[in-house]
């Protein structure tokens, strides 16, 4: 198997990751809300949306990580692939 397929499948299932990831995350933020008025009977939704808030600044890094790692994966590729071309013309 050839450097550029291993990369390609590589990528494919770091972006799908990063894909399902970006889903999870829109899923949450639907669920989150800009601004509460709450009474001392509410507590439970304060405990619900700081668990939300938690979640979401869990998966941020990871996001951010999983984007770059997929970036730099895919200006690779191109870069051996451009070079394979290169190499292939007289």
């Amino acid at each position: 198997m050839s450097p550029l397929v291993m990369l390609l499948t590589g990528w494919g299932v770091l972006t799908a990751v990063l894909v399902v990831l970006l889903i999870y995350r829109s899923t949450l933020s639907m669920h989150e809300d800009d601004q509460m008025f709450l009474n001392a009977s509410d507590a439970h939704m304060e405990k619900e949306q700081n668990e939300l808030r938690a979640r979401m600044n869990r998966i941020g890094p990871l996001i951010k990580t999983l984007s770059g790692i997929s970036l730099a994966t895919l200006v690779i590729m191109v870069g051996i692939f451009l070079y394979q071309g290169l190499q292939r013309t007289p």
